[in-house]
């Protein structure tokens, strides 16, 4: 695991807390954010969505910022939050949320919207229709999540919370970092991610889309494919774990 240098794309403090356990075993990292959060200005929909929080058999989370964001907003509004289940992703969102007192439960094992679909405290909540649930997120992902409640009859609400931006580099940045550190692995987080850094790479993502791509689920792996990259890991999850995981099983290249 030592062979691997590896290219960090989360948001800023979270590369940061990356690469810290990541040089704890030994894996050099660099920290390049390609996700920056911004906050969205609060409007009539977010206040009507959680003035109307009681209605809602499930509130899911599905990150860190949704998480941070929608307790300012859940303080906001509810000095006394409703009885309903809450839910997230990970153990990460799960302990901010934990930290304010509310009830969470999380998948044990995967951090991906597969393994809190099959969590039985999730389908204990919503086994009663009609059923809603409000999942906090950024302004756009986790589709597949709401779909499959969906399809099982429940009501789904989205409460957008921020927008994930491409932060500004100079032309050829991803290149020069590349090379210039000699990695030999590149990391997304999320969909958006890996589409943030193949916008980056621009001319040059012909030859990133060699180098070994870890992503955090079939579906991203699914967008990587599709965008040409050639050497996928499937982490099954965002969380430092799944990908020192996916590092041990996978032998490193060398570095020219």
């Amino acid at each position: 695991m030592a062979g691997w240098r590896l290219l960090l794309t989360r948001p800023q403090e979270d590369c940061v807390l990356l690469a810290q356990t990541l040089a704890a075993q030994g894996v050099f990292s660099s920290c390049m954010p390609l996700l920056e959060i911004a906050a969205l200005e609060e409007d009539a929909t977010q206040r009507a969505l959680i003035l109307d929080l009681d209605r809602y058999q499930a509130v899911i989370v599905v990150s860190k910022p949704a998480a941070r964001l929608g307790l300012a907003l859940l303080n906001r509004y509810w000095p006394q939050p409703p009885a309903l289940r809450w839910f997230t992703v990970g153990a990460a969102s799960a302990a901010i949320l934990q930290e304010c007192g509310l009830d969470v439960l999380h998948p044990q094992s995967g951090d991906d919207s597969e393994a809190l679909l099959r969590l039985p405290a999730l389908q204990t909540a919503l086994a009663r229709l009609p059923a809603r649930v409000l999942i906090m997120r950024g302004d756009e992902g986790r589709e597949m999540l709401a779909e499959r409640l969906r399809t099982m009859g429940v009501t789904v609400d989205y409460l957008p919370l921020y927008r994930r931006c491409l932060p500004q580099y100079p032309t050829g940045e991803l290149l020069r970092r590349v090379s210039g550190e000699r990695l030999n692995g590149l990391v997304v987080s999320s969909g958006q991610g890996f589409e943030h850094l193949r916008t980056l790479a621009g001319a040059a993502w012909s030859e990133l889309a060699r180098l070994p791509l870890f992503v955090p689920s079939p579906r991203v792996a699914g967008l990587a494919q599709d965008a040409g990259a050639l050497n996928i890991v499937d982490c099954r999850g965002a969380s430092a774990a799944a990908l020192l995981a996916a590092l041990r099983d996978s032998p490193a290249p060398a570095v020219h």
